[in-house]
């Protein structure tokens, strides 16, 4: 597994977003409160953006911004319909000052 590079600790202030490219993979990697998680940019649904919607950092979800389905950052997990099928997560570790994805 493959670590990527995302920004140094202080470019992702908490309540903030910053999506990042591996190849033809997106992530979105979020900073809630000084705990990071990733997700794919991709609704289940309909393959659109994911990471471009809204967000409630206390429940730690996301909201597509197309058709509204919630998804748990914590574990990919759809919470509302249209979508039913899970997107992938990834594990984050802050090393060095900087914030790094684990990707495939």
């Amino acid at each position: 597994m493959a670590e990527l590079t995302v920004c140094p600790v202080e470019e992702l202030p908490p309540g903030e977003v910053k999506i990042v490219r591996a190849g033809e993979l997106a992530i979105g990697v979020y900073n809630l409160g000084g705990e990071y998680y990733a997700i794919e940019d991709r609704c289940s649904h309909d393959d659109g953006p994911l990471a471009e919607g809204d967000f409630d950092p206390e429940r730690k979800i996301v909201v597509c911004p197309r058709h509204g389905s919630e998804f748990d950052l914590t574990t990919g997990r759809p919470l509302s319909l249209p979508a039913y099928l899970p997107v992938d997560i990834f594990d984050v570790v802050v090393e060095d000052g900087f914030i790094r994805v684990k990707v495939p």
